[in-house]
């Protein structure tokens, strides 16, 4: 089978996969890819298709398409103070999983809905939005070893999950068939702690505060929305890759060069908890980067003098009309070149007037910056 891949993905760019193969069940996706690794033919896992950015030559080889599906519940953890435990195949996909658990009460990942793809794809990003991150709810990972060859479970400190990253991220290559989640039973509906000042000011509570799982899932995808951050074929500033660019990790001394104005998170706090498998000890918290902050993205775009809607002269590509983080196919006619070139010229300028590199977010296949 094949198929021209801006049809499986958000941006709506990609060339052609000289093989598609749709892996419906966990064993049919070992089986693929460790066929094509025999063979020595190249091959690519594609979830959703919301974090990559394809080539438009397309792709070599087999492209895997996972669209394996299943919510299990499994025995809860005595004595947890988030009992309540999942496993969800690779290719659910993730916004659904949210639902799900708002819908039944289990608090720990509704902050993170509307973000688009699949649940095998979140703890490789590390996916995060509104004060939450997976790294809190992940148990563990059934992951296939490639180079092994072997299924085997991860346990999540042993990912090496940090800001948008992991250790599949960086290189390790593993392809995630399933994902155990920990999650809180609230009681009355009301669920963790806010830790996000936009979303709490949308709730009408404080910082800290809890609010109804049902109000804080309707408030972050009406947030999303209003940035376009939620795939609707009505809003064509939706087709992205949502945010392209990290936000920067620079040190406290160059921080303080920086206009007074520009946003910045000092990152010497407590970092965030990690679930950790029942019958297993806490591993050490990861250790902060004394002196670290974390800038705006957004902000260091927009005040180097590219606006909302911006587009190099006769590119399709285009900035956002509604968050200056995404970047657009909104006319329907941009290339995965033009994509990159408007994300070049971005990083350009960014570091021109702020000396500072913009890190991209999404995957690239076939293409490079």
């Amino acid at each position: 089978m094949t198929a021209r891949l801006a049809e499986l993905t958000t941006l709506r760019v990609g060339g052609p996969a000289e093989r598609l193969v749709v892996a419906e069940t966990a064993e049919q996706l070992v089986e693929t890819v460790l066929e094509a690794e025999r063979s020595g033919e190249p091959w690519l896992v594609l979830g959703g298709g919301s974090n990559v950015l394809v080539g438009d030559d397309g792709v070599e080889g087999v492209v895997v398409r996972v669209v394996t599906r299943g919510i299990e519940r499994l025995p809860d953890a005595p004595g947890s103070p988030r009992p309540v435990r999942l496993r969800v195949q690779a290719g659910e996909p993730w916004d659904a999983l949210v639902a799900h658990t708002v819908e039944n009460g289990w608090s720990g990942i509704e902050a993170l809905s509307g973000i688009p793809g699949s649940t095998g794809a979140a703890p490789i990003q590390n996916i995060g939005a509104y004060g939450q991150e997976i790294a809190e709810s992940l148990v563990s990972v059934e992951v296939l070893d490639v180079d092994s060859g072997e299924r085997r479970t991860m346990p999540a400190p042993e990912l090496a999950l940090g800001y948008r990253t992991s250790a599949i991220k960086q290189g390790w290559r593993a392809v995630v068939l399933s994902v155990d989640l920990a999650l809180e039973r609230v009681e009355g509906a009301l669920g963790r702690p806010v830790a996000y000042a936009q979303l709490a000011d949308a709730l009408g509570v404080d910082v800290g505060q809890r609010a109804p799982l049902a109000g804080v899932r309707a408030a972050v995808l009406a947030l999303r929305a209003g940035k376009g951050m939620v795939l609707d074929e009505a809003d064509r500033q939706s087709v992205s890759a949502g945010s392209f660019f990290t936000n920067p990790l620079v040190s406290a001394r160059f921080a303080l060069r920086l206009p007074a104005d520009a946003p910045r998170w000092p990152q010497q706090s407590e970092p965030p908890a990690l679930a950790v498998p029942v019958g297993h000890e806490p591993a050490a918290p990861p250790a902060m980067v004394e002196g670290t902050v974390k800038l705006s993205a957004a902000w260091l775009i927009e005040h180097a003098g590219i606006a909302r809607g911006f587009a190099l002269p006769g590119s399709g590509a285009s900035v956002s009309s509604k968050h200056t983080l995404a970047l657009t196919n909104a006319s329907g006619r941009a290339t995965a070149a033009e994509i990159a070139e408007l994300a070049r010229y971005i990083q350009t300028r960014v570091l021109s007037e702020f000396g500072v590199v913009l890190h991209p977010e999404p995957v690239f296949v076939g293409i490079v910056l």
